[in-house]
Protein backbone atom coordinates (compact mmCIF):
# COMPACT_ATOMS: atom_id res chain seq x y z
CA UNK A 1 0.00 0.00 0.00
CA UNK A 2 1.22 3.34 -0.71
CA UNK A 3 1.15 5.77 2.09
CA UNK A 4 0.63 9.91 0.23
CA UNK A 5 2.12 10.79 3.32
CA UNK A 6 5.16 9.21 2.15
CA UNK A 7 5.01 10.61 -1.46
CA UNK A 8 6.25 14.85 -2.17
CA UNK A 9 6.22 17.92 -4.83
CA UNK A 10 8.56 20.23 -4.95
CA UNK A 11 7.68 23.28 -6.50
CA UNK A 12 10.29 24.07 -9.81
CA UNK A 13 11.37 20.02 -10.09
CA UNK A 14 8.93 17.99 -12.38
CA UNK A 15 7.37 14.59 -10.78
CA UNK A 16 6.92 13.31 -7.25
CA UNK A 17 9.06 11.98 -4.79
CA UNK A 18 9.43 9.36 -2.36
CA UNK A 19 10.81 10.26 1.03
CA UNK A 20 14.02 7.93 1.81
CA UNK A 21 15.48 9.54 5.05
CA UNK A 22 15.82 12.38 7.39
CA UNK A 23 19.01 14.18 7.08
CA UNK A 24 20.72 17.08 9.30
CA UNK A 25 19.34 20.02 6.34
CA UNK A 26 16.04 18.39 5.43
CA UNK A 27 14.69 14.87 4.24
CA UNK A 28 16.67 12.60 1.37
CA UNK A 29 13.87 12.06 -1.34
CA UNK A 30 14.29 9.64 -4.87
CA UNK A 31 12.09 10.58 -7.88
CA UNK A 32 9.68 8.37 -9.04
CA UNK A 33 10.34 9.14 -12.90
CA UNK A 34 14.09 8.46 -12.84
CA UNK A 35 15.66 6.84 -9.17
CA UNK A 36 17.81 9.72 -8.38
CA UNK A 37 18.39 10.98 -5.04
CA UNK A 38 18.60 14.73 -3.59
CA UNK A 39 18.43 16.77 -0.17
CA UNK A 40 15.38 18.62 -0.22
CA UNK A 41 15.46 21.17 2.26
CA UNK A 42 12.86 23.02 4.04
CA UNK A 43 13.79 26.10 1.55
CA UNK A 44 12.16 24.37 -1.46
CA UNK A 45 8.60 24.50 0.64
CA UNK A 46 7.96 20.71 -0.38
CA UNK A 47 4.37 19.53 -0.40
CA UNK A 48 3.19 16.28 0.99
CA UNK A 49 0.17 14.43 -1.50
CA UNK A 50 -1.87 13.80 1.52
CA UNK A 51 -1.98 17.38 2.18
CA UNK A 52 -3.02 18.23 -0.94
CA UNK A 53 -7.18 18.68 -1.32
CA UNK A 54 -9.43 19.88 -4.58
CA UNK A 55 -11.33 22.36 -4.35
CA UNK A 56 -15.29 21.36 -5.36
CA UNK A 57 -18.66 23.68 -5.20
CA UNK A 58 -18.94 22.29 -1.69
CA UNK A 59 -15.47 21.48 -0.63
CA UNK A 60 -12.34 20.56 -0.68
CA UNK A 61 -11.58 17.14 -1.66
CA UNK A 62 -8.19 15.49 -0.54
CA UNK A 63 -6.16 14.41 -3.73
CA UNK A 64 -6.15 10.88 -2.35
CA UNK A 65 -9.75 10.76 -2.80
CA UNK A 66 -9.56 12.25 -6.39
CA UNK A 67 -6.68 9.65 -7.46
CA UNK A 68 -8.97 6.84 -6.13
CA UNK A 69 -11.55 8.07 -8.49
CA UNK A 70 -9.27 8.31 -11.68
CA UNK A 71 -8.28 4.88 -10.93
CA UNK A 72 -12.00 3.42 -10.74
CA UNK A 73 -12.59 5.62 -13.72
CA UNK A 74 -9.65 4.25 -15.53
CA UNK A 75 -9.87 0.75 -14.21
CA UNK A 76 -6.50 1.05 -13.39
CA UNK A 77 -5.06 1.52 -16.17
CA UNK A 78 -3.20 5.39 -17.18
CA UNK A 79 -4.86 8.30 -18.25
CA UNK A 80 -4.89 10.90 -20.60
CA UNK A 81 -1.85 12.76 -20.95
CA UNK A 82 -1.12 16.23 -18.74
CA UNK A 83 0.20 17.23 -22.91
CA UNK A 84 -3.71 16.48 -24.22
CA UNK A 85 -5.86 19.08 -25.72
CA UNK A 86 -7.49 21.36 -22.68
CA UNK A 87 -10.90 20.57 -24.06
CA UNK A 88 -9.77 16.97 -23.22
CA UNK A 89 -8.58 17.59 -19.87
CA UNK A 90 -11.29 19.38 -18.86
CA UNK A 91 -13.77 16.74 -20.45
CA UNK A 92 -12.22 14.12 -18.20
CA UNK A 93 -12.39 15.68 -14.70
CA UNK A 94 -15.92 16.82 -15.66
CA UNK A 95 -16.68 12.83 -15.73
CA UNK A 96 -14.17 12.15 -12.60
CA UNK A 97 -15.13 15.17 -10.64
CA UNK A 98 -18.16 16.75 -11.73
CA UNK A 99 -18.48 19.49 -9.13
CA UNK A 100 -15.13 20.69 -9.08
CA UNK A 101 -14.66 24.46 -8.68
CA UNK A 102 -14.32 25.75 -12.15
CA UNK A 103 -13.15 29.03 -10.80
CA UNK A 104 -10.11 27.58 -8.16
CA UNK A 105 -9.46 24.60 -9.91
CA UNK A 106 -7.10 25.34 -12.97
CA UNK A 107 -6.17 23.93 -15.86
CA UNK A 108 -2.40 23.69 -14.58
CA UNK A 109 -3.89 21.99 -11.40
CA UNK A 110 -5.34 19.65 -13.39
CA UNK A 111 -2.23 19.18 -15.63
CA UNK A 112 -0.69 18.44 -12.44
CA UNK A 113 -2.72 16.05 -10.87
CA UNK A 114 -2.98 14.11 -14.28
CA UNK A 115 0.94 13.53 -14.09
CA UNK A 116 0.43 12.29 -10.53
CA UNK A 117 -2.31 10.07 -11.17
CA UNK A 118 -0.09 8.60 -14.46
CA UNK A 119 3.20 8.71 -12.34
CA UNK A 120 1.90 6.56 -9.22
CA UNK A 121 0.06 4.30 -12.02
CA UNK A 122 3.55 3.82 -13.36
CA UNK A 123 5.05 2.79 -10.60
CA UNK A 124 2.18 0.84 -9.44
CA UNK A 125 1.02 3.06 -6.44
CA UNK A 126 -2.38 3.52 -6.70
CA UNK A 127 -3.21 0.70 -3.96
CA UNK A 128 -3.08 4.31 -1.62
CA UNK A 129 -3.38 3.91 1.74
CA UNK A 130 -6.43 4.53 3.84
CA UNK A 131 -5.56 7.15 6.72
CA UNK A 132 -5.61 5.58 10.47
CA UNK A 133 -8.72 6.50 12.09
CA UNK A 134 -7.00 5.74 15.49
CA UNK A 135 -4.54 7.89 14.48
CA UNK A 136 -2.61 9.58 17.51
CA UNK A 137 -1.15 12.88 15.75
CA UNK A 138 -3.15 15.76 16.46
CA UNK A 139 -4.54 16.93 13.60
CA UNK A 140 -7.19 19.44 12.98
CA UNK A 141 -10.84 17.89 12.15
CA UNK A 142 -13.87 19.07 10.92
CA UNK A 143 -17.33 17.60 11.07
CA UNK A 144 -19.44 18.98 8.16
Amino acid sequence: MTDLKQIITIPHYHGLYRQIAKSKNGVIVESLSDGKRMCATASMRVSLLSDISIYTDTEELPLQEVLLKMKEKQQGQPAIGAKAPEADVRAFFEEVLPDYDRERFYFSHMKKVLDWYNLLQQNNMLDIEEPAADDNTPNETSND
